[in-house]
């Protein structure tokens, strides 16, 4: 892992600092707002082909989460009767979304864009998963032994909801909920752990 300058301790203090740099940005800022407006008051039910997909191009747009087949996407979500299950809050709806099957011998994971999509519809009960958060994980469990676990675990959502509960409690950040912790993560990790272009 190539990491530009020293990644620091996760602490309330980092934690406030990445909040205050989130509320300073703009367009993430209108993103998420608009996105909010879209999934909670505009379509918040997932039982409309038109609708979800509107919300699956959204998504895709403003998260380049390289959704190459947005309609059979929709048509998957449409097909697996999610209010209910996201009514009750179930993280397994998420690896459920993720595996799509676009062609009759093409199946697909969208791990990511999954947990974004729940995430949007329940900000604090379904923490967003990407490549930066990974990355930040795997360094602080390798720094601090924060929780055992591998990171194939990462990319089961209940796993990956449990191992940042544990995040949480082990660095004393229990007064922040998960999507503040998704916010500081995603941040600290881009950079720490900058895409090299």
């Amino acid at each position: 892992m190539w990491i530009v300058k020293s990644a620091v301790r996760p602490s309330k203090s980092e934690i406030e600092k990445y909040l205050t740099l989130w509320d300073s940005l703009e367009n993430y800022r209108l993103q998420e707002s608009s996105l909010k407006k879209l999934f909670t008051k505009t379509y918040p039910l997932n039982d409309d082909l038109d609708e979800v997909l509107i919300k699956v191009c959204a998504l895709n747009d403003f998260y380049s989460t390289s959704i190459y087949y947005p309609v059979q996407v929709a048509k998957h979500i449409v097909s697996l009767q999610l209010d209910k299950k996201l009514m009750i809050k179930d993280p397994k709806v998420v690896n459920e979304i993720a595996s799509v099957q676009v062609k009759k011998d093409k199946l697909i994971n969208y791990y990511s864009f999954a947990t974004k999509y729940c995430s949007h519809h329940h900000p604090t009960l379904f923490p967003i998963y990407d490549s930066y958060v990974d990355k930040l994980l795997m360094h602080f469990k390798k720094e601090d032994n924060f929780f055992e676990f591998k990171k194939a675990d990462l990319k089961i959502y209940e796993n990956f909801k449990n191992i940042l509960e544990k995040f949480r409690i082990f660095y004393d950040l229990e007064d922040y909920d998960l999507k503040q912790i998704d916010k500081y993560l995603w941040q600290a990790g881009k950079e720490y752990f900058p895409r090299a272009y």
